[in-house]
């Protein structure tokens, strides 16, 4: 390809090896190719200056991301005509992004590719960006960096994170939206994808290519146990299409027992340890205990949204707000009282985080299969309603003036992540869903005694975890394409999901 002559101006300077095609296998071959190259140019380059080798700064410059475009300057549409939520050119321009590991999520960018190339009739353009990989991102960190002497020079010869480029302006919609110059493809660039990759790793303990697409988030580590057990059983069983049950330190579980992952101790997890219940095709389970705040729930969703999951429910515990409520009740989230502040910036409080029907529906058939529970029975032991999600963890303290904001946004609910969770999946756009399960009643006097809550955990835990995990395979069942629906979407979108 001649890109002088057929490159359009926006990227007459911003790409080399530049290859156009019409199959999305062989791009992706191409894609793969050039992001390797550039790895292997930095890990030897690397390996060389450890070695009092400095690095030669023009072959260094080419060790850059690839990057993916479409030329769709000759479209035009009157308008958002498609019932299609992602895939779909409606204003004219060229369009791309950088692009990281394209090895973690082969089928996904297989697939972005090929629906945008199929309804809008244009070719991809694969080539190398001009934006070089950071060294700390491709070199192995515990080996090499302390055979360097004086890493703080490390950057006169190596890209190094730059957090000026390491931002969410396209997820949170304040790009400029500028029709002469590139256009967005997707929400995260291959700098951020990187930042998110690595913390993952840190906080969770496994390495990003265990991460399945349907993604449960708690706030106890006693669900840990149960899913453990749960995914023995299907393991042995052969059911659910998994293959593997892989925790912190990526380690196999179902082939050492669960006995062993119940029995780590407490000082060898990570901040927010993660097990991960596999399936070849990447569809299966994620759970992690985030621990307890909004905090902890932003700084996860965060970065498991450069992964693209299908979905991700809220299973924890909360404080039932209603008289009539028990402890192991249960609490359906359809909308959600935010208090929590940590979001105000990026997500104003005056945007609507909706309820989603789909994942409504998945979470209240598998309660009533999970439960037995029919007619009036459902009602007694399930409220559909608000969650409000405060910063305090002793919101107690402050009870009197809660009390008028909680009686006027008619909560049945309170916890410290859930409003922050659907905050962030309506914000990146992945599909959420909230299913808590009444631990105290403060607000009448019942308080959270250890001894009560003991008993409370053994009874609860297990049925609450499978009503989980029952919806996430109903959705999966149905076609997790359902799930990517428009309501999740605005206008001058990305067209990427």
């Amino acid at each position: 390809m001649d890109s002088t002559t057929t490159l359009p101006p926006q990227l007459q300077d911003q790409v080399r090896d530049v290859q156009l095609f019409t199959d999305a296998k062989a791009a992706y071959a191409h894609l793969l190719s050039l992001y390797e190259e550039s790895v292997a140019t930095l890990q030897s380059a690397f390996e060389a200056y450890t070695q009092g080798i400095i690095p030669d700064k023009a072959t260094i410059d080419q060790a850059t991301y690839p990057a993916i475009y479409f030329d769709a300057r000759d479209i035009a549409r009157g308008g958002d005509d498609t019932f299609l939520s992602y895939g779909m050119i409606v204003e004219p321009g060229v369009y791309g992004t950088t692009i990281t590991d394209p090895a973690l999520m082969k089928d996904y960018y297989l697939s972005q590719m090929e629906r945008v190339m199929d309804n809008n009739n244009i070719p991809v353009i694969v080539g190398r960006s001009t934006v070089r990989i950071p060294v700390t991102y491709v070199v192995n960190a515990s080996q090499t960096f302390s055979a360097v002497q004086n890493l703080q020079n490390l950057n006169k010869h190596f890209a190094i994170p730059d957090l000026y480029y390491i931002h969410d302006d396209i997820a949170n919609d304040t790009h400029p939206h500028q029709k002469e110059g590139i256009l967005p493809l997707s929400l995260f660039t291959a700098e951020r994808v990187d930042y998110s990759l690595k913390r993952l790793h840190h906080y969770t303990g496994t390495k990003p290519k265990h991460f399945q697409r349907f993604i449960v988030l708690t706030n106890y580590q006693r669900y840990v146990a149960h899913f453990a057990r749960y995914a023995q059983e299907q393991i042995e069983k052969g059911e659910g299409g998994y293959t593997a049950l892989i925790g912190p330190g990526d380690t196999p579980f179902h082939t050492t027992g669960v006995e062993s992952m119940r029995n780590m101790p407490a000082a060898d997890l990570p901040q927010m340890p993660a097990y991960h219940l596999t399936r070849p095709d990447g569809n299966g389970i994620t759970l992690i205990n985030i621990g307890v705040g909004p905090t902890n729930a932003k700084n996860i969703t965060d970065h498991l949204a450069v992964l693209r999951p299908h979905a991700w429910v809220m299973i924890g515990h909360c404080a039932g707000l209603r008289q009539k409520q028990i402890l192991g009740d249960y609490v359906l989230a359809n909308a959600y009282y935010r208090d929590d502040q940590i979001l105000n910036e990026e997500l104003p409080l005056s945007v609507p985080v909706p309820a989603l029907a789909e994942i409504q529906k998945a979470l209240m058939d598998s309660y009533c299969t999970i439960t037995k529970h029919k007619g009036e029975d459902i009602k007694k032991h399930l409220l559909t309603g608000t969650v409000a999600t405060s910063d305090d963890r002793n919101w107690e303290l402050k009870a009197k003036l809660l009390f008028p904001q909680l009686r006027r946004s008619r909560a049945v609910a309170l916890d410290l992540e859930s409003g922050t969770i659907a905050a962030n999946g309506f914000r990146f756009r992945v599909p959420y869903g909230t299913l808590l399960c009444v631990s105290d009643k403060p607000v009448h006097g019942e308080l959270k005694m250890r001894s009560m809550a003991n008993s409370f955990y053994e009874e609860s835990v297990a049925q609450h975890l499978k009503i989980g995990l029952k919806a996430l395979e109903k959705l999966r069942h149905e076609g997790h394409e359902k799930l990517h629906s428009r309501k999740l979407r605005g206008f001058h979108e990305v067209i990427f999901r």
